[in-house]
């Protein structure tokens, strides 16, 4: 088993979107302070798990990168693959001049994410028979809307109802226009499935959109847990395996 600290182990960089809101720094701080509890390794200004963010907060990735002597595991905390994991990430890898870099897939979508979206969803409120709409962050990149109709289907498919797909920042259509829309349709009952990973302005949106009830973001669960340490360990067993020639 590799665990990211260990003697050769490549360190883990935990790459986040960064915001302003101090609970979402806090949720961000504690996830990865659950994948560290998980590798058994500590989090600190030093290998072997570090966080960095794309945008607002600091350290960057090539910061961090430039920090770390041997071999590290860059994970995008990303519940879809857009801008910032197919541009950002790479431009700060090369940035950052570090040569012995793996970068893992997104986090989403997957059916881990579904599994506490769906449990989020009916500690808000929801029962059967409500409409939902699956709320995300949006973005410009047509890879990233694909990634976000996936994790809608899959939502939908566990759930056994339709699911209606909002965006909050990019993208239409909005989330309030859709729960206007499920209401003039005859859905008594409205909830937002929110496919965020912390709270922050757009999570703050949600709430101000007309629904019933609104899910908590997807946050820090085990079952997120699990998802970033198996990323890791994937990614590490294979540039381990590249520095020794297998």
């Amino acid at each position: 088993m590799v665990s990211a600290g260990a003697p050769g182990e490549p360190a883990l960089v935990l790459v986040a979107h960064g915001t302003r809101s101090a609970r979402g720094v806090e949720m961000i701080a504690a996830l990865a302070d659950a994948v560290a509890a998980e590798l058994g390794v500590a989090v600190s200004t030093e290998p072997a798990l570090r966080t960095a963010f794309v945008d607002v907060l600091g350290p960057s990735p090539s910061e961090v990168l430039r920090d770390i002597d041997g071999p590290a595991v860059v994970v995008p905390a990303f519940l879809a693959s857009g801008y910032h994991v197919y541009q950002d990430v790479p431009r700060e890898v090369a940035e950052s001049g570090h040569c012995a870099v793996a970068v893992t897939e997104a986090m989403g979508p997957d059916p881990a994410l579904t599994r506490v979206m769906g449990m989020r969803l009916r500690a808000a409120g929801w029962k059967p028979g409500d409409a939902v709409v699956f709320a995300a962050a949006g973005s410009s990149d047509s890879r990233a809307r694909q990634d976000v109709r996936r994790a809608a289907g899959m939502l939908a498919e566990q759930l056994g109802v339709p699911v209606r797909i909002a965006y909050v920042a990019t993208g239409t259509p909005r989330v309030p226009e859709v729960v206007a829309s499920l209401r003039e349709s005859g859905s008594e009952r409205v909830f937002i499935a929110s496919y965020l990973l912390a709270h922050g302005l757009f999570h703050q949106r949600l709430h101000d959109a007309g629904a019933d009830g609104v899910a908590e973001p997807i946050g820090v669960h085990p079952g997120v847990v699990r998802l970033i340490v198996d990323r890791y360990r994937c990614a590490a067993r294979e540039l381990v395996g590249q520095a020794s020639g297998v």
